[in-house]
Order: structure tokens, then C-alpha cells, then sequence
């Protein structure tokens, strides 16, 4: 089994992570792809904005009805802060025999260096780096499959612009939009 982990805030969760995700799948013939939101990541200064159950169902629903997409809560049930290295191990233990990929975009690539075990969790797993344009240096010795896309979402935008009282949200899948505003999460008014 090929099995993709997509880690991130997911802060919310967008129809970009799904169309990402959806062309590493295509690209690599990924068997399914583990969208696992991470608690707190040693390298951002900020929790989410929401909760991790928030969070979670918000990815329910933006996956449903694909049976190659699932969440995944390894990391929210691991102790923070979040170590990549360790959600790999775990999801080998769970998976014995699978071939691990790990999901990412250029940023986090370019600062893989930084992340806590780096070269044990390259042994894991072979990175896919999402990029747009102008193609990833390689690392030696490490294992990763480079895909180009153009995606314009962004989490940043979408909690901008459910702030700003845009509605519909671009990119912002009509069921995640809908709990949000129920919620008022993100600044959204209710509705």
C-alpha cells in the first residue's frame, strides 16, 4: 500500500488542500491519503484558531465521499509539540509493510533542515514537494518526488475573507462554510 501523510493546521481545511492532495494521489498512485492535523508545530508561534475537533470535522466534511482521503488524528492524540518523526514511526507501526510518503509544499521543504529529526524521518518516508514554479533544490540521500501545480487557496485568505463577510468563500468547501458560520468561527457571523 502507498500511503501519504498530509500534515498541517488545516486552519480551515480549503478545496486546495483537497486538490493537492488529490494531484499527489494521481501523480504518485497514492492508495490513500492520511489528512492529519497537527496539534502545535515546534515551528509556528501560533496554536489554531479553532479547535482540534473543530478542526477535524471541518475535514470530515471536506472529505466526504472521497474514498481515498481520510483524517487522521495521530498527531492530536500524540503530546505536543508536534515531531513529525513521531507521526511517521506511529503510522508505520499502524501500516506494517506500507511505502510512507509525506505531503508538503515548498516552504516546509525549504525548511526541512529545521525540523526535529529531519534525517530519521527521510528514512521513513519519501517527501512529495508541492511547488509552484521553479523546481526544489534535491537533498542528498533523501528521497522525494517534486509536483508543480498553481493552486491559489490559501487558510489565510479564507479566515480573511470569512472576516470580511465574503460569502461565498472562494476555495471554501459549501459544507465547511456552513458549520463555520453556524459556529461563527474565524470572525464569520453566525448564520
Amino acid at each position: 500500500m502507498k500511503l501519504c501523510i498530509f500534515g498541517g493546521s488545516f486552519d480551515p481545511v480549503h478545496e486546495g488542500h483537497v486538490r493537492v492532495a488529490a494531484h499527489a494521489r494521481e501523480y504518485c498512485g497514492l492508495d490513500r491519503v492520511l489528512f492529519m492535523p497537527c496539534s502545535l508545530s515546534p515551528l509556528k508561534e501560533q496554536a489554531p484558531a479553532v479547535t482540534d475537533d473543530q478542526r477535524c470535522r471541518m475535514i470530515d466534511l471536506a472529505l466526504r465521499g472521497l474514498d481515498w482521503a481520510v483524517l487522521d488524528r495521530t498527531d492530536l492524540n500524540l503530546p505536543p509539540p508536534s515531531w513529525s518523526w513521531r507521526v511517521a514511526e506511529c503510522v508505520a507501526d499502524r501500516y506494517p509493510g506500507a511505502e510512507l510518503f509525506w505531503l508538503m509544499g515548498k516552504d516546509q521543504w525549504d525548511s526541512l533542515e529545521q525540523w526535529g529529526r529531519w534525517e530519521h524521518l527521510a528514512g521513513l518516508v519519501t517527501f512529495i514537494v508541492y511547488h509552484r514554479g521553479g523546481e526544489p533544490a534535491p537533498r542528498e540521500g533523501v528521497r522525494a518526488v517534486f509536483i508543480e501545480g498553481d493552486e491559489p487557496a490559501s487558510s489565510t485568505r479564507v479566515r480573511h475573507d470569512l472576516r470580511t463577510g465574503v460569502c461565498p468563500v472562494p476555495h471554501l468547501n459549501p459544507e465547511v462554510e456552513s458549520l463555520i458560520r453556524r459556529e461563527g468561527l474565524y470572525g464569520a457571523a453566525r448564520s
